[in-house]
């Protein structure tokens, strides 16, 4: 990611703007929605080794003086993914790209919670987003 940035540096103009949206290096939080009311099963557990390396990165560049800070924010996102099959689909995709191992134990976890009489409960998925708006420096 450090040559990405670099390359970013390259081709802005002096104070241009480099807007970097991605997930924070927080693991997501899973849970059932009823209503207005939302009930935490489990937190997922995935490699946040990527996450890390790019926010070391962002500070590496912003150290060698090819940016400055500017707007900062972090903020969950929240996805309705459906019911159960749904979920249970959309946990696979994630995992096929690579970011998550197969989280059987998950899928076995909403399933009981579904059991217990959720049936009318939509799975919601819930992890922060950090936002950081860098200026390129002359």
């Amino acid at each position: 990611m450090v040559h990405a940035l670099q390359e970013a540096h390259r081709v802005l103009r002096t104070h241009g703007l480099l807007i970097d949206l991605r997930p924070a290096p927080a693991h997501r939080r899973v849970g059932l929605q009823r209503g207005r009311r939302w009930t935490l099963i489990a937190t997922m557990k995935e490699d946040l080794t990527d996450d890390h390396m790019a926010n070391q990165a962002v500070k590496t560049a912003v150290g060698r003086g090819l940016f400055r800070r500017g707007l900062y924010d972090r903020f969950d996102v929240t996805r309705h993914v459906g019911g159960l099959r749904s979920f249970r689909a959309w946990l696979e995709e994630f995992a096929a790209l690579g970011r998550v191992p197969p989280h059987v134990w998950l899928v076995d976890r909403m399933a009981a919670a579904f059991a217990r009489g959720s049936t009318k409960a939509t799975v919601v998925v819930r992890g922060p987003l950090e936002l950081r708006v860098l200026r390129k420096r002359g």
